[in-house]
């Protein structure tokens, strides 16, 4: 990941500490040795965020993550999975890119496949800039929007 992602991904990690301080929340958790962006891990709890930046194909990131998953690997009683889709995988004449559609079937298809699974999808609408390009002024503001939205999930 770039400075900017790593930035944004430090920030959330930060709210959710703060937010939910019963959870043991950290950065690249490694489940069955894959990295997941971001981690709350609890008593019989894991909660995962994943940020979909501006990765080619955010399937099989997901796919990846819930094939491990699905064997048992993880040792709670409910994990819930949110994927952050920047405004990357936003189409310019509305709607969304085949492959945040492509990742959502995927984890719909995960969570009724598999008991003690919740998945969301949320946005951060700003689209990344490219390597090496400034982000935009006002990046807290739509990251306070996301934290906002995924507490309203996993409140439920």
């Amino acid at each position: 990941m770039g400075e900017l992602a790593t930035r944004y991904q430090s920030y959330l990690c930060n709210q959710f500490s703060e937010l939910y301080p019963s959870l043991d929340w950290k950065t690249e958790h490694r489940i069955a040795g894959t990295p997941v962006d971001i981690a709350g891990v609890g008593d019989g709890i894991l909660l995962v965020i994943e940020l979909e930046w501006r990765r080619a194909d955010p399937a099989d990131n997901s796919a990846k993550l819930f094939r491990h998953l699905s064997t048992g690997q993880v040792d709670q009683n409910h994990v819930t999975v949110i994927q952050i889709f920047t405004g990357y995988y936003d189409l310019e004449t509305g709607g969304v890119s085949s492959k945040r559609k492509n990742a959502e079937f995927i984890g719909h298809i995960a969570e009724d496949a598999i008991d003690a699974l919740s998945y969301y999808s949320v946005d951060f609408d700003p689209e990344p800039p490219k390597r090496g390009g400034d982000w935009e002024e006002d990046w807290k503001a739509s990251a306070k929007e996301t934290v906002s939205a995924i507490s309203e999930k996993i409140r439920t």
